[in-house]
């Protein structure tokens, strides 16, 4: 009968490790069930799941891998599997993966605790995992680390007993420890994202674009607190919008250059954005702000789709109206499906990313919704939330690592 044995396998990592070992098992006419190799600060790990022919003789093999081993200053342990353990663990492959991805300006081995722990308590075990973002100098000064990124991927199997109590406790770890933990499965829609829509203001951008000509107008303390209120969900859009939107009435037309001129983008929007047109992905602008700041971004960033709402202006001056179709929260889910469509992509292969209240709708159609730098209502609402870091976090969320030359 073929024996089944785990061959573990550590020490200096160097070149032709590998190549020396399973050379040996290749001469053995050994099967390979299972492998996994990880360096760490130059230490290797091998682990490799053997299947050895009753004809080969293991004592035989076992003994030329002590010494290949011993010559490559290597320690290797062997661990005999019963056949029936194998085929439980053959089973448990099938169940339902995810991903656990962990973001933060530094992460603790507190956090690494405390996401593990809340991962066991939910039945779920952790196969694999892995760092995605780069090595971090210790000798950065204070203004480097402000910028700091840092994230860890945990691959996960099993289903959760309760997904909504799973949920709560990855938000109150974020909370407690000033983290961002995403959840979702591990699919090919994960693996095969193709959209991206953005809202913009106090998304893509570091203001609310209303809020600012409010100021240029005199009423912006008025428009602020009508503001607030709305991304806080009390407010029904449209009529906060048309209410902000009246005060602006007489503002002239070259206070929206002004503006514009002094609006920042937010903390990794143009990394993002750039990279996501460098990996074949379309983008939109949705926002219930003004279509010529989108437009503005647009030609900035080369977004694909804009979609704002047209300030009315007349002789120069703006009227306090909008014209056409106003862009709230049901309308940019709206305009999520019309893309999609349009791309030939379905709503799983999406991303929409927002803060308000508004943005909820096509926060919960989309295959991968995040709540960005979002007010408690929304986050809590949302899929997933990044808090943290800046918009490039997102890139770690679709699985892409700062040494594939992506993030920059």
């Amino acid at each position: 009968m073929n024996e089944i044995i785990l061959m573990t396998i550590s020490g200096k990592d160097r070149p032709g490790v590998t190549a020396a070992m399973t050379g040996i098992l290749a001469n053995f006419s050994v099967n390979i069930l299972d492998i996994g190799q990880a360096v760490i600060h130059n230490t290797l790990s091998l682990g490799i799941l053997i299947q050895v022919p009753t004809e080969a003789g293991a004592s035989n093999l076992l003994r030329d891998l002590l010494f290949r081993a011993h010559k490559l200053d290597m320690h290797v342990r062997f661990e005999p599997v019963n056949p029936e353990d194998y085929e439980q663990w053959v089973t448990g492959q099938g169940k339902s993966r995810h991903i656990i991805t962990l973001l933060g300006r530094r992460i603790s081995a507190l956090h690494i605790s405390r996401v593990a722990d809340i991962a066991a308590r939910h039945g779920l075990n952790i196969d694999n995992i892995n760092r995605l973002s780069g090595r971090v100098s210790l000798l950065e000064s204070r203004a480097e680390s402000v910028r700091t990124k840092a994230c860890v991927e945990f691959s996960v199997r099993g289903i959760p007993a309760d997904a909504s109590a799973l949920r709560q406790a990855f938000l109150q770890a974020a909370s407690d420890y000033d983290v961002d933990i995403a959840f979702q499965q591990d699919d090919i829609y994960r693996r095969n994202r193709r959209l991206v829509v953005f809202d913009m203001d106090s998304t893509l951008i570091e203001a609310e674009v209303i809020d600012e000509l409010a100021k240029e107008a005199g009423v912006g303390d008025q428009v602020a607190e009508i503001t607030e209120a709305a991304m806080r969900g009390e407010l029904d859009f449209n009529a906060s919008f048309r209410k902000r939107v009246a005060l602006l009435k007489g503002l002239d037309v070259a206070v929206l250059e002004t503006v514009a001129a002094r609006l920042k983008l937010t903390e990794g929007a143009e990394t993002l954005v750039s990279q996501l047109k460098v990996l074949g992905f379309k983008t939109a602008i949705l926002s219930g702000g003004f279509s010529y700041f989108a437009k503005g971004l647009q030609q900035r960033l080369g977004f694909d789709y804009v979609y704002a709402n047209e300030l009315d202006i007349l002789d120069g001056k703006v009227t306090g109206e909008v014209t056409g179709e106003i862009v709230n929260g049901e309308r940019k889910a709206q305009l999520l499906r019309e893309i999609a469509e349009r791309e030939g992509l379905k709503l799983e292969q999406t991303i929409a990313v927002g803060d308000g209240a508004n943005d909820l709708p096509m926060l919960s159609i989309a295959g991968l919704g995040i709540a960005f730098r979002a007010k408690p209502l929304v986050r809590e609402s949302a899929k997933q939330a990044i808090s943290t870091l800046g918009l490039d976090g997102i890139l770690y969320l679709i699985g892409f690592r700062d040494r594939d030359g992506i993030i920059s």
